[in-house]
């Protein structure tokens, strides 16, 4: 690339690129970054110069990527991964225990990620994590029992946007299901939307159902889902290679996304939440 001298050195504008891409709007990225709107249009703007292409397309509420803005993202997250590893190098080294919520969907890639770069970067740093369920983890924050959680739902709001994630069917790919047979579901119980979801679909499409498989676990309902025990519904990019997804053409209706977001506790170190929260974004990007 010709201008990568000048890439290198517009690491602010490649952050700014990142959070529009996960607010999905200006507007909210500007409010996510403390700055202006138009401040905001120029950077891209500045970018997209220096790049020769057009990163984003307007829609009607925010902004969608180009094609080459989606060639351009892995990499916008990979150099700023590298040039905070070179300012890790000189920087003063940060001290002291943060406390974080994980959700218990993430898989065992995105966990050791995240935890063995954070740990790799930041040594003096003692790392409490929780996994478990999200619903719980607001008012974990609220009341400082955790420095910084990843929450979600269907009407998530609030704290740093991570991404959005549509929800599936998912059954095993060779699971044959007769369109007049109940379903058999697999469901997290636990008190939390997630128990909800299926049943409430279905209720509503006038589909009948069974319980086949209950756990409080993520993990479990997986794995009755890979084993063909049951039907369940899971986030899309937690499912297996030996799974499919159950479409409305099969008699599953749509279902809701789950929108994802960083909760920060006030109280707590911003500079370990700062860098917590960075180690997040690179490890679920």
């Amino acid at each position: 690339m010709q201008n990568f001298e000048r890439l290198m050195a517009s690491s602010g504008h490649l952050r700014t690129f990142l959070t529009v891409v996960e607010s999905g709007n200006v507007t909210h990225a500007a409010t996510a970054l403390g700055r202006t709107q138009s401040t905001i249009s120029v950077q891209i703007k500045q970018l997209e110069e220096t790049l020769s292409v057009r990163l984003f397309q307007r829609q009607a509420r925010g902004v969608e990527l180009t094609e080459e803005g989606r060639k351009l993202l892995p990499a916008a997250r990979r150099t700023l991964e590298e040039l905070q590893r070179v300012g890790d190098l000189f920087g003063n080294p940060l001290r002291g225990r943060i406390r974080v919520g994980i959700p218990d969907d993430y898989d065992d890639t995105i966990l050791e990620k995240l935890l063995v770069e954070f740990a790799r970067r930041h040594p003096e740093v003692e790392i409490v994590a929780h996994s478990g369920c999200t619903s719980k983890f607001p008012e974990a924050v609220r009341a400082n029992k955790l420095d910084l959680a990843v929450c979600s739902g269907a009407k998530m709001s609030g704290g740093e946007p991570l991404s959005s994630e549509p929800n599936v069917w998912a059954a095993r790919d060779t699971l044959e299901l007769a369109p007049d047979a109940p379903v058999p579901l697999a469901i997290l119980d636990r008190d939390c939307w997630w128990r909800e979801i299926p049943t409430t679909a279905l209720d509503k499409a006038r589909r009948t159902w069974n319980l086949a498989y209950s756990s409080e676990s993520f993990a479990s309902v997986r794995a009755a889902i890979r084993a063909g025990l049951a039907v369940g519904v899971l986030p899309r990019n937690t499912l297996e290679g030996s799974m499919r997804v159950l479409t409305q053409r099969e008699g599953f209706p749509a279902l809701p996304s789950s929108r994802r977001a960083i909760l920060t506790n006030d109280d707590a170190p911003q500079e370990l939440t700062s860098a917590m929260s960075d180690a997040i974004i690179a490890a679920v990007g």
